[in-house]
């Protein structure tokens, strides 16, 4: 029952966001600011279709953890008693794709350039994939965990890239501002994931599966709805900030912000 609402709870959000984020973004005209809308709305979309597969069973299996796990030979209840632990697996879908829907719409605000967007989106899916690998590896422990550093590893150049490079084209953009602190929301929140994997039935299993997923759950509400809520909130009032900057993906490249075309 707790796990099934830690599900049912983000779905629900999840649809109220939608028709939200919808409303709000009726009027915007730029394209640059309808683009950030756009890959905004689609974490939503993308929540609310990943959670429903969640809630119905469809991504979740039953994996039997390898020797040395500390849930090696452990069983779960809410499969009537079936050798393995819970395994979430289509958490690490939603997070691939909205993930770096959120990263397009930060990099967009922040007016970087493609090569900055695209190398942070492509280092996000790496985080991901690779974090799926962690969770569904069933012949090593070892590798569970190796295969965990290497996805922290992929974060670490998502870190990098929202701390000191985007955070110094953010001053050239004029966005500074929202963007730091979009920045600091998203860094915190995100920070919480591999924490609560290290600690959750993946890990060491110092936390259990309605535990963790109710963590997941609270850091899914923060990083995705919330963040999504101020970014969207900010361009509808600052639109024509947005509409300064050049056209394309990005616009700042080290040395000042580009006039739009019109």
């Amino acid at each position: 029952m707790l796990l099934n609402l830690s599900l049912w709870v983000n779905i629900a959000l999840a649809g109220l966001s939608i028709l939200l984020f919808v409303f709000m973004g009726r009027n915007v005209e730029d394209p640059r600011s309808q683009l950030i809308f756009v890959a905004t709305l689609m974490v939503p979309l993308v929540s609310i279709s990943s959670y429903t597969g969640l809630a119905s069973g469809l991504t979740m299996s039953v994996l039997e953890m390898p020797a040395g796990h500390a849930a090696a030979g452990a069983t779960t209840p809410v499969a009537g008693g079936t050798d393995g632990v819970l395994t979430m697996w289509g958490r690490y879908l939603t997070w691939a794709l909205s993930t770096p829907m959120i990263l397009l719409a930060l990099g967009l605000l922040a007016g970087s350039n493609t090569t900055k967007i695209f190398t942070a989106i492509v280092a996000d899916i790496g985080m991901c994939v690779t974090g799926l690998a962690a969770a569904l590896t069933t012949s090593s422990h070892a590798l569970r965990w190796f295969w965990y550093f290497i996805s922290c590893a992929f974060f670490a150049v998502v870190l990098y890239i929202l701390l000191v490079e985007w955070a110094a084209d953010a001053e050239v953009a004029g966005t500074a501002e929202i963007f730091n602190t979009l920045k600091i929301l998203t860094v915190v929140m995100w920070l919480g994931y591999p924490i609560f994997w290290a600690l959750g039935a993946e890990g060491i299993a110092v936390l259990d599966v309605a535990i963790t997923s109710w963590a997941y759950s609270g850091l899914d509400i923060i990083a995705k709805y919330i963040f999504a809520f101020l970014l969207l909130r900010w361009v509808v009032d600052n639109e024509s900030t947005i509409a300064g900057m050049a056209s394309g993906l990005g616009a700042a490249s080290g040395g000042g912000a580009a006039p739009a075309d019109d």
